[in-house]
């Protein structure tokens, strides 16, 4: 079976990209751990073994930290412009549109310590059901549904909340996926996430790197 890796990106634009995190380390600070994120993941998106990748962006490009990378880094992805108002609406939209036969393995870009192997982990498991990897705060990492059309299900799920994996989950169960759990990972939302998250990622890895900046 065919399978698209999807990442939902937002561009990391200073003073609107990790606005929790920009509150206590600033704006440039958060706009280039974003950035370093966002490269990273691209990186182990790069290596998995998956058939097509494409990246739904919003934001700004132009005005993002680390424009230059990323423009490099992009450049061996189909990417598509995000649609809709809510969150639920934007996942949605976004695997439709990545969507052409066969699977949509869809991530983030806020766990910068995921790993090509774990991806291609997930991929490889799509031959025989959906995939949904919990993250720690309650929301989930990862997606990957046989039949992309089910992401429209998202639509009634409320996003940014404690129970947001929960809840698609049981929506998605409910409308006839069946899922198979990935790992738990923890995300990059607030300053505390930091430590813990730094710990998984490669020392030269880019995330790493700009921790190391941030805490000097």
């Amino acid at each position: 079976m065919t399978v698209t890796a999807l990442v939902v990106a937002k561009a990391p634009v200073p003073g609107l990209a990790k606005t929790r995190l920009a509150a206590t380390i600033g704006d440039s600070a958060a706009a280039e751990l974003a950035a370093a994120s966002l490269l990273d993941t691209l990186d182990a998106v790069s290596a998995a073994d998956v058939d097509r990748r494409v990246v739904a962006l919003t934001g700004n490009l132009a005005d993002a930290a680390r424009v230059d990378e990323l423009t490099r880094a992009l450049a061996s992805f189909t990417v598509v412009a995000q649609r809709g108002d809510g969150l639920g609406e934007r996942l949605a939209n976004a695997h439709a549109d990545a969507a052409t036969t066969g699977s949509v393995l869809q991530i983030g870009m806020d766990t910068p310590q995921v790993t090509a192997h774990l991806l291609s982990d997930a991929a490889a498991q799509l031959g025989n059901t959906d995939v949904l990897g919990f993250a720690e705060d309650g929301g989930w990492w990862a997606l990957g549904l046989r039949n992309p059309e089910l992401a429209r299900f998202l639509l009634d799920v409320p996003m940014s909340a404690p129970s947001t994996g929960s809840d698609t989950l049981d929506a998605l169960t409910a409308a006839g996926a069946s899922i198979t759990m990935l790992p738990e990972l923890r995300d990059v939302d607030f300053e505390s996430d930091l430590e813990a998250v730094v710990q998984l990622c490669a020392p030269n890895s880019r995330f790493h790197i700009a921790v190391e900046k941030v805490g000097n």
